[in-house]
């Protein structure tokens, strides 16, 4: 099972939460905390904005273990980012290579994925099916994971082509789930799905829990928000702040065991993050 992370607020060093904190994602790369298989070392990928370039994020992707590359270590503490998506990837679908890799990206959307699709094999011709042309011919990768991007694409830019909103990006993820629960009910039931991921455009940020089935439990997903994240002597905090600075981290595991800087996303629930680092979790209606 994948890792991720997700960080809106203040520009940071990316060595401050890939590497430094006690349970960075480097090191749930080689022995997470919270799942059966403490290993994630089917390749990586980072996603970041520097919106006075481009709105479009920049990525690197490996299909290295992540705590094996060292141009990620020797990148790392030289990058400062506002916003950027990180992943560790445990392949279950789809061969170990780039295309594979998480975030997946379409234009300035970035998508990554911690979770499974049951069969996938059974219904990826369905979806792809549903596809408008533009995004069918974008579809490039075997994962679940990205073929559920091009349904959340097809799902949002049915009606607008640009000027989306946070809400805008909420009603495309619901749509595209109902989908994936009629595909799954059409051509496989009793089949489940659970998709823990984050989507974002550099400015609003979505993240789901979510499982098809409320009998089974959803991989863990927490979120910490402050005034900015600092790693001093080793000792890493979402410190509060005095001032307007926000900062906001999504996870699959705490980074650190300061237990009162993280909120365990209850199941079937959403969070978003508008571009002025508010933050609501809202029971997802799907």
């Amino acid at each position: 099972m994948c890792r991720f992370l997700a960080y809106k607020g203040a520009p940071i060093l990316m060595d401050q939460l890939l590497y430094q904190p006690k349970n960075s994602l480097i090191h749930q790369s080689y022995h997470a905390l919270e799942r059966s298989d403490p290993v994630n070392g089917d390749g990586f990928g980072i996603g970041w904005y520097v919106p006075e370039i481009s709105p479009e994020p920049a990525r690197y992707l490996s299909i290295k273990p992540a705590w094996n590359d060292m141009n990620l270590r020797s990148l790392a503490p030289k990058t400062m980012a506002g916003c950027f998506f990180a992943h560790v990837r445990d392949a279950n679908i789809g061969a170990v290579t780039e295309l594979n890799c998480h975030p997946f990206q379409y234009g300035p959307l970035l998508l990554m994925h911690n979770g499974h699709i049951e069969g996938f094999c059974n219904i990826k011709r369905k979806i792809r099916s549903l596809l408008r042309q533009d995004i069918y011919d974008w579809l490039n990768g075997e994962t679940d994971t990205q073929h559920f991007f091009a349904l959340f694409l097809n799902c949002l830019l049915t009606n607008k082509k640009h000027g989306f909103k946070a809400e805008d990006y909420k009603q495309a993820l619901y749509r595209a789930i109902e989908h994936l629960h009629i595909i799954t009910a059409e051509i496989q039931p009793g089949k489940h799905f659970y998709l823990n991921l984050a989507i974002t455009d550099g400015s609003s940020v979505l993240a789901c829990r979510y499982d098809s089935n409320p009998q089974v439990e959803a991989p863990t997903l927490y979120y910490s928000s402050g005034g900015y994240f600092q790693c001093s002597d080793g000792v890493c905090r979402m410190h509060r702040a005095h001032n307007s600075e926000k900062s906001v981290l999504i996870a699959s595991e705490k980074l650190t065991t300061a237990d009162q800087d993280w909120h365990k996303i209850p199941e079937q629930h959403l969070v978003i993050i508008t571009g002025n680092l508010d933050v609501t979790v809202i029971p997802m209606h799907v």
